[in-house]
């Protein structure tokens, strides 16, 4: 084996479930077994909880399991890890507030069993208040059993980069990047408090198991470094490896990463060489890996690089590399709806029926541009139905100042227009004398709701008109239920956004069907979006519709993250000019031009964003030894059989 083949050694226990959800209700089980079991030897059970978006599921299934299955929560006693500072709990992003509406107000926990860090206190007083918290964690016989999230820089509770394995309860300043991770909470990264108070990694080490939650790709990169890094106050995480009893908890996708799943033939796994979709990934490393276009990989690169075993299954170097060039090669097309008359054989879309009836979700008014603005012309310009679907209002992306304008415009034009029968000058007033008074974090009225979503339509519309489609019959805007809270954080997938998105399907009953499978978006909007049409599908299917065996199903990433090259299934190359084209398409999201409300961790704009993705992607079958072009947007099929 070369250096490069050298088998990590994962230093502390993974369990990886197919997702959050499934990975959500076995924890809340398991955390449901050890309540009734101390409840069972008339024991307190003493429960160190974490805020965030990796155990609402968990509180979730905690509540049910109260309501529906008689948990009884009168024998916990909570500890909570942190709390911003300076934070009321009354405050809409105060973990206080977070615990109650998650999981407190809905069990029969008693009020004095709650401990939570206290926002409210003088900055003089917070040493002496970690050291009592500390004292009350002693005097309920120790945490039992701690629910930890993981952040990108390694925290867990707030303890950032460079606290040790020593440190305590106590007031700390967050890392810029887990300042901006929350600037969507606080309508603004301004907003956000510059300090913490929080347990100690220390106060962690000493509960007496402890499991860790994380989901999504992107948690994947920080993930590994627990696993499979060494311990360092750089990533405080990876001070869990000294735990006796600890277990990281993840989905597919924050588990990408671990080399069992990403090089699983340097982790010294099984490899089932039988498995195509396995020898590409092999293949695509070791090209990777080596710098070289896959045709002049050679038998020393396969033996030196730990793919032995690929090459004793496959035969030499030469028919692997063929073969898999071929598999990459037949991914490519200028045809994403299908070429008609012409053998599709070694297409990855059929040639009939032609035109196709196509119906593109985009989970935010923009998602559609800037994910696969380049296709979504393209399949314009080849005479497909195109109809686009936008998820969501969008509406709480929207600058205050960017409402105070369009209010000024109609108050112009009063004698024009009306809003509820009231003088255009009104609205102004009211609007302005609103935003005036606006503390930070608050929601919007209705009134200012219903503009800022007024003002993303537009947009979406514009962007349309500009790609050739009439607004007017093909676009749809469902306004899914779930989103319309005025605040980030939203409400679960309900029956009504899926019989929505039903609805819609079988008023169109489309040939081919585009969705957002772009789950690192760090708004969890992406994702409750493409549950809803993964449910709808499924009900459909269930439900025996003719039409969905003649539909395919096809999953575009771009906004925040891009498929990996061995998972692309379809590629859909764009020229220097498409690219300018897709790049107008987008600008036409005024609102989200320059500066986007809620960036992400990424400052680029979208664009920039998008354009060097489908770059980054192009340049990379080219390295591979493909044709080059100047932007490749890519698609994985869900099958949904």
């Amino acid at each position: 084996m070369s250096a490069a083949a050298t088998p990590p050694v994962p230093h502390v226990p993974v369990r990886i479930f197919p997702d959050s959800e499934a990975a959500s209700v076995q924890v809340a089980r398991e955390l449901a077994t050890f309540i009734r079991e101390r409840a069972a030897q008339g024991r307190s059970a003493v429960l160190g909880l974490a805020t965030g978006s990796s155990p609402t599921r968990v509180y979730e299934e905690l509540v049910r399991l109260h309501r529906q299955e008689g948990l009884s929560f009168r024998n916990v006693i909570s500890f909570n890890l942190d709390e911003y500072y300076p934070m009321a709990p009354d405050s809409l992003q105060s973990y206080v507030r977070f615990m109650h509406e998650y999981l407190f107000d809905h069990v029969d926990i008693a009020p004095g069993n709650i401990h939570i860090p206290d926002g409210t206190i003088a900055a003089d007083q917070v040493a002496d208040f970690g050291r009592h918290y500390e004292e009350q964690i002693r005097a309920a016989g120790g945490i039992d059993w701690q629910l930890l999230g993981i952040g990108r820089t390694g925290h867990i509770g707030f303890n950032e980069p460079g606290s040790g394995p020593a440190s305590r309860t106590r007031l700390i300043t967050l890392d810029h990047i887990t300042r901006t991770d929350a600037a969507s909470d606080f309508y603004g990264e301004e907003n956000v408090p510059r300090r913490a108070i929080t347990m100690g990694v220390g106060t962690i080490l000493e509960a007496r198991h402890v499991v860790l939650l994380a989901w999504g790709e992107g948690k994947a990169a920080v993930v590994k470094r627990l696993v499979e890094g060494e311990p360092t106050d750089s990533v405080p995480a990876t001070y869990l490896q000294h735990h006796p009893a600890v277990q990281v908890v993840l989905d597919e996708a924050a588990a990408a990463e671990l080399s069992p799943r990403k090089t699983p033939w340097l982790a010294g796994e099984p490899c089932n060489w039988q498995q195509p979709a396995l020898v590409r990934k092999a293949v695509t490393w070791l090209a990777r890996e080596l710098e070289k276009p896959i045709l002049k990989l050679t038998d020393e690169d396969y033996n030196e690089n730990g793919l032995s075993d690929l090459l004793a299954n496959s035969g030499e170097a030469y028919t692997i590399n063929i073969r898999v060039f071929n598999e990459l090669q037949h991914t490519i097309t200028g045809w994403p709806g299908g070429k008609p008359n012409a053998d599709d054989t070694y297409r990855p879309e059929r040639a009939t029926p032609f035109p196709k009836r196509v119906l593109i979700f985009s989970p935010h008014p923009d998602d559609d541009v800037i994910s696969m603005g380049g296709t979504l012309l393209r399949l314009v310009e080849q005479g497909h139905e195109v109809h686009v679907a936008y998820q969501t209002s969008g509406n709480i992306a929207v600058f205050d100042e960017d409402v105070i304008r369009f209010a000024e415009f109609v108050a112009d034009y009063d004698e024009l227009f009306r809003f509820d029968e009231q003088p255009a000058e009104n609205l102004y007033q009211r609007v302005a004398d609103f935003l005036r008074n606006k503390q930070p974090g608050q929601v919007d009225s209705e009134e200012v709701q219903q503009i800022k979503g007024l003002i993303r339509r537009g947009e979406a519309k514009s962007a349309l008109r500009y790609a050739g489609l009439d607004p007017d019959t093909r676009a749809h805007f469902q306004d899914l239920p779930f989103y319309e809270t005025g605040r980030v954080r939203k409400k679960p997938l309900g029956e009504e956004d899926i019989r929505l998105t039903m609805a819609l399907l079988e008023q169109l009953q489309p040939h081919q069907i585009f969705a957002a499978g772009d789950l690192s978006d760090p708004h969890g909007t992406h994702r409750v979006c493409l549950a809803a049409i993964m449910q709808a599908v499924q009900r459909l299917r269930a439900e025996g519709c003719a039409w969905l065996s003649d539909c395919r199903v096809w999953l575009y990433r771009g906004a925040w993250q891009e498929w990996d090259i061995d998972q692309i299934e379809m590629a859909v190359p764009l020229s220097p000019q498409e690219l300018t084209r897709k790049r107008r398409a987008i600008f036409k999201h005024q609102s989200q031009k320059d500066r986007p409300l809620f960036p992400g961790a990424d400052q680029r704009e979208f664009w920039q964003r998008a354009e060097a993705r489908n770059r980054t992607t192009a340049r990379l079958y080219d390295q591979l030894g493909l044709p080059e072009y100047e932007g490749i947007e890519a698609f994985v099929e869900w099958i949904t059989d």
